[in-house]
């Protein structure tokens, strides 16, 4: 009963029964994006100290899974898919779209509460800054990228990301 209370804990620390029951009440929505563009975004809103996207990129890799910001983290270490049913999966990109069917299903009015949300620019722009960005990785850290986010790769449909190639 203590530790069903406790601030801290988490929820891997609970066994399936436990989990089942606390969050069988609770519609689960997990937004994701596609992982180079979450370094992407990282890189561009300076939370990393390197003066270049090359060397911004060998920082994630060098701090690993387990000393790395939650920023760029594998999804799939932090949101725990395989031990969350969730409900609703939500693609960065596809924002209005699944947010409207979303509010719809909770009967919410989807029109009035969703902003306005380009997710046409949000392609095209990521598209090119994925390009930019991409090109200046040598072959070994796109390799290394690739391996770093394998899990999450396998568990979200990200075709069109670079690390897919």
């Amino acid at each position: 009963h203590r530790r069903l209370h406790a601030r801290e804990t988490r929820l891997s620390e609970f066994n399936q029964t436990e989990r089942k029951a606390m969050l069988g009440s609770y519609t689960k929505v997990l937004f994701v994006r596609d992982p180079f563009h979450r370094l992407i975004a990282t890189f561009l809103q300076g939370m990393g100290i390197s003066p270049s996207f090359s060397s911004f990129v060998q920082e994630v890799l060098d701090s690993g899974m387990h000393n790395g910001s939650m920023a760029w983290k594998p999804l799939v270490s932090l949101c725990r898919p395989c031990l969350i049913q969730y409900d609703y999966v939500v693609m960065f990109g596809f924002l209005r779209q699944e947010l409207g069917h979303l509010l719809r299903r909770a009967g919410l009015p989807a029109g009035s509460l969703l902003p306005e949300l380009t997710d046409s620019q949000v392609h095209w722009t990521y598209r090119w800054l994925s390009e930019q960005m991409f090109s200046e990785l040598s072959a070994q850290q796109k390799q290394q990228l690739s391996h770093f986010y394998r899990w999450d790769l396998a568990a979200f449909p990200f075709s069109s990301s670079f690390l897919s190639d």
